[in-house]
């Protein structure tokens, strides 16, 4: 018997009454990934993450499999349709090649879409400059919570997929486990560019990082010289201040004349002086 189902308790009648005991009481359980191997059968269960989707939900799939048996319990309603389909399609292949199937199909397009995403990730990079810092930060964000769902997903699909190649059961040959080896292999290639990728974005994080703090350094630099320059004039006027039976103006027209050339003379001879420095 091969068939998918909703995501929910299963009543149907067709089903031996034992197995659908083990089944409904699998459903209620929460646990995000299970890979369970008994002696008559294997429990599957792990979070799809929709690739295709804006929402980037996670919707529930779970598997039972035994000698003769294979029963899908899918939680999107897309996806149960369009997995229904492939197995009306495919209804003459026996129960083992129809689960090598349905796992291809559902990695079916995952490279493209990784490749697609690593150049949105380098467009980002490229237009960070113009962009505002807000938007680029919230990019970069957006692109580590994205990452981290494919790498948890990923992580699933490992897990079940070491499970099923220890054949434990003894329910696949040699031509099935070399299929099935094809779609591991597969999945660690995924998982592999999902870790690149995180690297990437933890890298322009850094970058983006470092610009900031090359910037604020910048500023700083600033507000020191700028400091630097005006500490002697302060200087000045205290002691110039401090002194007022002495003050020139009070005796000459040029007292304020000669203060203030002076104070010039002292701002332009540090100005050449950093510059000489190549401080600024």
């Amino acid at each position: 018997m091969n068939s998918i189902y909703k995501y929910e308790p299963c009543k149907d009648p067709q089903i031996d009454p034992a197995i659908l005991s083990i089944i409904n009481q699998h459903l209620s359980k929460h646990s995000a990934t299970v890979f369970e191997a008994y002696d008559t059968y294997v429990i599957m269960s792990f979070t799809w993450y929709n690739l295709k989707s804006k929402a980037k939900t996670l919707k529930k799939i779970s598997i039972f499999l035994n000698g003769q048996d294979l029963l899908l319990f899918i939680e999107d309603t897309h996806q149960l349709q369009h997995y229904q389909q492939l197995f009306s399609e495919n209804q003459k292949k026996d129960h083992l090649e129809l689960l090598r199937l349905f796992f291809n199909e559902l990695l079916g397009n995952d490279m493209e879409y990784i490749d697609a995403y690593e150049t949105s990730i380098t467009n980002a990079e490229d237009h960070a400059l113009q962009d505002s810092r807000k938007d680029y930060l919230n990019k970069i964000i957006k692109f580590r919570k994205q990452l981290l769902h494919l790498k948890h997903y990923y992580n699933q699909l490992q897990v079940i997929f070491d499970g099923l190649l220890e054949n434990e059961n003894k329910y696949f040959d040699d031509e099935t486990l070399r299929k099935l080896t094809i779609l591991h292999d597969r999945i660690d290639h995924l998982q592999l560019s999902v870790s690149n990728l995180r690297d990437y974005v933890t890298q322009m994080r850094e970058a983006y990082q470092s610009q900031i703090d090359i910037e604020q350094n910048h500023i700083m630099k600033i507000f020191t010289l700028i400091t630097a320059i005006f500490l002697p004039l302060t200087l000045m006027v205290g002691w110039y201040g401090m002194n007022f039976r002495y003050m020139h103006e009070l005796n000459s027209p040029y007292g304020y004349p000669v203060f203030i050339i002076v104070s010039v003379l002292v701002c332009v001879l540090l100005v050449f002086y950093f510059k000489k420095k190549r401080w600024f």
